[in-house]
């Protein structure tokens, strides 16, 4: 909190000193409150275990499907298409890729060649040697600049275990948890919640610095009890299966509190929730 201006009386002029009215003492401060330079983001959104939401990365955007949340790519969508998720008061994850190289997004050309790996499973897409910070720094900050700019809610930063995967690169846990803990830094720094996409091996060390978390196919793999560290702190769960019906995980997933929906692999608009 700001300081109250100096009454005239109190800067060594010789005025006569009278009572100072309460209600105008109060009035004083506040405007003293309101006259703090505003540099601090506001305080982050917090996604609460169970909210509803929908993920859609490919194909023309449906904004009628009624869930409180929407995950949208951070690149292909506008400051208009976010505002307007606003006025019908969903709240809206700015998705990027934070550990892989994509050779269609409008700054790849800004990553030398010297941090790109092996690819990853999706065409035109590399890992990243998530050791080179002082590369992938700046570059990932100007990405999740983006996101604020544009009025995202949150980050979902993709492909975050490499460590786990073949990248190319002698990566490590210790890398890994180094990295996403950056990630997240970045993200809140600019007043942005930020989720832990899968790396649920790295879940106990890294659930105080996420504000949710997003997994793909911990059902078909048996792997959904290593999320209740984010639920039993009060942190969403947005779940997703591609193979595997809803009859066969949706049971498990409400008792665990996940926010559960079947998904196809181009995550279009199509979706069944639990």
């Amino acid at each position: 909190m700001g300081h109250a201006p100096v009454h005239p009386a109190q800067a060594g002029e010789h005025l006569v000193r009278r009572p100072f009215p309460l209600v105008a003492l109060l009035v004083l401060l506040l405007a003293g409150c309101t006259q703090e330079p505003d540099d601090k983001p506001g305080p982050r959104w917090q996604p609460r275990p169970g909210t509803a939401w929908q993920w859609q990365l490919s194909g023309r955007l449906d904004t009628s499907v009624d869930v409180p949340v929407y995950d949208i790519d951070g690149f292909d969508h506008s400051e208009d298409t976010v505002a307007r998720l606003h006025r019908e008061d969903r709240k809206v994850i700015c998705y990027l890729s934070t550990g892989a190289w994509e050779e269609f997004r409008p700054d790849a050309g800004k990553f030398p060649k010297a941090v790109l790996g092996r690819g990853n499973g999706w065409k035109g897409e590399r890992w990243l040697d998530i050791r080179r910070t002082d590369v992938l720094e700046p570059l990932m900050a100007a990405r999740i600049d983006m996101c604020r700019d544009k009025g995202f809610d949150a980050v979902e930063p993709d492909n975050m275990d490499g460590y786990r995967n073949d990248t190319g690169f002698p990566l490590t846990a210790t890398d890994q948890l180094r990295y996403n803990r950056l990630i997240a830094r970045l993200a809140h720094d600019r007043g942005l919640a930020v989720g832990l996409k899968n790396d649920l091996d790295q879940i106990p060390e890294l659930v105080g610095d996420f504000d949710f978390a997003v997994n793909e196919q911990c059902a078909q793999y048996g792997e959904c009890a290593a999320l209740k560290p984010f639920v039993e702190a009060g942190k969403a769960v947005f779940h997703v299966e591609y193979e595997v019906p809803t009859g066969r995980f949706c049971a498990d997933s409400r008792r665990l509190k996940l926010s559960s929906l079947l998904k196809k692999y181009e995550l279009g608009a199509w979706r069944r929730a639990c």
